[in-house]
């Protein structure tokens, strides 16, 4: 159990914190900033998290989404469920990336 958290301290923000850790391995880039988080919804009890991937025949998704759910059991205590669901609608673009990861991947 990771002693960074109460149960009552859960919030979306930290789930956030736990993905921006999360580096795609073929872009080199945090999947937050990727734009493939399309959502999070955490309570004292369990943690949701709607995302995609880069192609919907990325070899390495179930690399990213387990790096994912491993990032997040490090930030809330043992308790909580961690769900990860991978959609494919909206298709992921490189418009959802983030200003920042825009930057470093010299696209603005």
């Amino acid at each position: 159990m990771s002693g960074n958290l109460k149960q009552e301290e859960i919030a979306e923000k930290v789930v956030y914190e736990a993905l921006r850790e999360v580096i795609d391995p073929e872009v080199g880039i945090n999947i937050v900033d990727l734009g493939l988080v399309y959502g999070v919804s955490a309570n004292a009890e369990r943690v949701d998290v709607t995302m995609t991937l880069t192609s919907p025949a990325c070899p390495l998704g179930s690399q990213v989404t387990e790096a994912s759910r491993a990032a997040i059991r490090a930030k809330v205590p043992t308790s909580v469920q961690v769900e990860i669901k991978l959609v494919w609608e909206p298709m992921w673009s490189p418009d959802q990336m983030s200003d920042e990861a825009k930057q470093l991947l010299g696209w603005s």
